[in-house]
This record gives C-alpha cells, structure tokens and sequence, in this order.
C-alpha cells in the first residue's frame, strides 16, 4: 500500500494516541503549484489587518480556517473573509481543535503576548509551521522552549520582527560592517509613543457573552479587569504584557542586535522609569529607560508615552525621530529605519532603500522545507526578545529611589547618565517628582543559562508564572 503524507499523520496520530509517543510529521518541501493551507488564531488587528491578507495575497496561500475565543470576532472575521475572497472559512473558539485538523499546514499566531508560547508550541507539536507575532514570547525561559518546540517536532518558526525582512536596513548595516564610519561606539533605540489611561473601574469590567474568558486568559490568571478595554491594553499590564520597552522595543532591539553581530543577552543590564500621571490599573511602565551592556557595544533604550511637555500637544523626539534606531560610530552616526548615514559633522554621506515581505520570506522558506531561510527565525526573535525581558526585569524587581540614588547607580556609565539626564528633564517637563521613578538594580546575566547571576527574585519571573491546565512543557531534554 502506498504511504501517503496524510495517511502516515493518520498513523502517528494513532500512534500517539496507543503508545504516548509525540506526532512529528517530516518537514516536507513544498511544490510551486502545491497549496498551502493556513489556520489563523487571533483575530485583533494583526490577525485581521495583516496575517489574513499578506497569506491570502500569495499564489497558492489559501486562509482556510480562524480562532479566536471571542465569537463575536469569529462571525465578522468569517464575513469579511468570504466578502473579500470569495471563500468560506471554518471557524474554532479554541485553537487546539483547530490544530487537530491535518490537512492545515501552517498557523498564522496573531495572539496576545501571554499566548504566544503555548500557543506556537502546541502548534509545533500538531505538525505545523508558524508565524508567530512579536515579542516571541512572555517570558525569557518560555522562548527558549519555543525554539525547543522547533526543533524537536522539526517545524519552520518565523517571529514576527519584520524588520528583518526590509532591505534598507539590511544595506545599511552591511555598509556600517564595511567599515565606512569607523568602529560602533554605542546604539540608542528609542519609542515615543503616545498612549493614554487604561481607566481605572470602581468594578470589574463586564465580560461579553460572546467570549470564552477562561481560553482568552489561558496560561495568564484570571483575574477580574479593572480597566476600561480588555482587549489591546492587556500589554501594558504584566500578567499579560511586557509594556512597551518589549511590545514595541523587541523592533528596535531586534535591529540593534543584529547590526552589532550579538547572538545572545546582555552582559548585564538596569532600567529606571515609572508610570507616571495616569492613576490606571495598568502597571507597566509608561517612561523608561534601559542599559544593555553587550560586548561588541552598549545599547541604549528610552520609551516615553507621555507628551514632551504638560500642555504640550507633541511628543518627545530623539533626534529628530519617534521611534527609530541610531547607530553612533567613530566617524559618523547612521539612523537605521530613516536608512540615513552621516560623517562626524552631521553631512549626509549615504542613502538606503528597499522593503521586503516578512510574510513573503516565511512562506518561501516554507515551500522549500529550509529554515535557513528566514530572516527572523525563531531563535532570533527568541534572543531579541529575551533581551527586552531582562531590562524589565530589572524594572520589576527595583524600588522607588530618589533622585542621588539614581544617579548614584549610573555614574560610571557616562552614555547612560547622559540618557538617565534627559528622563530627568523630560519628567520635570511634565511636573513629576523624579524622585518617586523606580531605579531597578544592575543585573548580571547568566549569558549561557538565560537568567541571572545571584537574583532568585528576578530568576522567578525569567521562569515565567502559568496557570494550570495551560502551561509550557520543560522541551530542554
């Protein structure tokens, strides 16, 4: 009898099901007129706005099934779907029945960041590649059992980074590789963004009836919601989220990391910062700053979510950018996503141009069954996202300090104190007692191990907290 590929994922389903043993389909490379059929779990803005149409854009791509615990968003997704193109989908509240179906082969993971992990490892374990939404993980030890998931059931991860996929920035870091400006002195990566309160409920916000809160909380507690949206600003609050310095920052960091050739953590790290003026029930910072002591070069972060100024209508900038990465060099200084270079006396010298499809690059690296060819595989999201982690560990494990304190745990770093300068001035701007920010301490990382040198408090959360039954399996053997 002929063995075919759906015949022998009938068999080892059986097998698992009789002897324990995991299902591990054989990668497989995929024809040019083969069709590749892909599953969408989360359906907020990136699983509507951009898995959904950058997968049903390609030839040979068909989006054939969604989840989301949320069936409210299930029917108007399905809607627009058929709408606009033309095809029914099925549809799945949770995403294990929807990873059960062997004729899908890859999953498009638009979750929130306290799924992403569980989530991409189940689907690993079902047999199949996915493209997983940036920061890659919740915590710094589930990252690593992401990669581990990977690896073992042999799937193509892709991490949502798509920095990685855009040509300018690419070019530039190669022209900075080539030596044009001399040696890398220091990165500063940076996200002004403005957000406003979350609210704060005198009770519980009410849970709609067209949700199954139990799977939206999954591996996060469930708890009650005391802010006024349940959905998008579950990232600006812990048990959910990893604030901006990782949500928007793992961009940055990304960038960062690649143009200084780092492939793991930081040598050591500190962060002060605070949530300042809002009076919310969210609790990730909204004004940060960050140290990152690689070895190649130290790269620096500052987040600000307020406005320049109290009265202000404009947000702070960093030379002259929002959001962005700037690479100082012995001769010059080059901003990555502007994809402009200039010498020491501030003369533009060179240009930078070209996209690139993030989306595009995963489904190819899928039809040819080679995960070298992605451009942000899992272990890089992993590792750019795990350095986000450790400076909001230092965050998280610190206490309010006053100002000397502050200043006292930066003087001898000169670039960081001149950064540390600038938060000062921008809380005086908005008419916040500097002296009740939150100075973390400085934490030495364990490169090897991904956690902590001597800091069991910061070593928990690198482990992570999960809820029973939704919790990541130990794949490390």
């Amino acid at each position: 009898m002929k063995i075919t590929r759906r015949r022998f994922v009938k068999w080892s389903a059986s097998a698992a099901a009789v002897f324990g043993v995991p299902v591990v389909v054989p990668r497989r490379a995929f024809g040019a007129n083969d069709e590749i059929r892909v599953g969408v779990v989360g359906l907020g803005g990136r699983g509507r706005g951009a898995h959904i149409p950058s997968f049903q854009k390609q030839d040979g791509v068909t989006v054939v099934a969604i989840c989301d615990p949320d069936r409210e968003r299930l029917t108007a997704t399905a809607k627009m779907i058929e709408h606009a193109y033309g095809h029914k989908v099925e549809q799945y509240v949770d995403m294990r029945h929807m990873f059960d179906r062997k004729d899908i082969d890859v999953i498009g993971n638009a979750t929130q960041n306290y799924w992403h992990g569980l989530s991409t490892i189940w689907a690993c374990r079902a047999g199949k590649h996915v493209y997983v939404e940036k920061p890659l993980s919740h915590y710094i030890w589930e990252g690593r059992q992401m990669v581990n998931a990977a690896r073992k059931y042999d799937r193509i991860v892709q991490c949502g980074t798509q920095r990685r996929s855009q040509t300018s920035i690419a070019k530039a870091i190669a022209w900075i590789r080539e030596g044009h400006l001399g040696k890398i002195r220091y990165i500063t990566a940076f996200a002004n963004k403005r957000r406003t309160s979350c609210g704060k409920r005198d009770t519980p916000l009410p849970i709609p009836e067209t949700l199954d809160y139990d799977l939206w909380c999954g591996p996060a507690k469930k708890v009650p919601i005391y802010r006024n949206r349940l959905q998008y600003d579950c990232s600006f609050d812990w048990n959910t989220g990893d604030g901006e310095s990782c949500n928007q920052g793992v961009h940055e960091m990304d960038v960062a990391r690649w143009c200084l050739g780092e492939t793991t953590l930081p040598r050591r790290v500190i962060s002060i910062g605070g949530r300042f003026l809002f009076n919310d029930a969210c609790d990730v910072p909204n004004t940060q700053i960050i140290y990152y002591d690689f070895p190649t070069a130290p790269v620096l972060y500052e987040v600000h979510n307020l406005r320049k100024a109290k009265g202000s209508k404009d947000m702070p900038t960093f030379r002259g950018e929002r959001v962005g990465v700037i690479v100082d060099c012995e001769g010059g200084s080059v901003s990555l996503y502007r994809g402009i270079a200039w010498d020491k006396e501030g003369k533009e010298v060179q240009r930078f141009s070209g996209g690139g499809d993030h989306f595009v690059n995963f489904i190819e690296a899928v039809r040819k069954g080679d995960r070298s060819h992605l451009n942000a595989e899992v272990e890089v999201g992993h590792i750019s996202t795990a350095v986000c982690h450790t400076g909001n560990i230092s965050y998280r494990v610190g206490q309010v300090a006053s100002v000397e304190q502050q200043r006292a745990a930066v003087a001898d770093v000169p670039l960081f104190c001149e950064m540390h300068e600038r938060f000062l001035e921008h809380l005086k701007a908005n008419e916040i007692d500097p002296n009740t920010a939150t100075l973390g301490p400085w934490l030495d990382v364990d490169r090897e191990r991904e956690c902590f040198k001597d800091h069991a408090e910061a070593n928990k959360i690198v482990h992570g907290f999960y809820r029973s039954p939704y919790i990541v399996p130990d794949l490390s053997g």
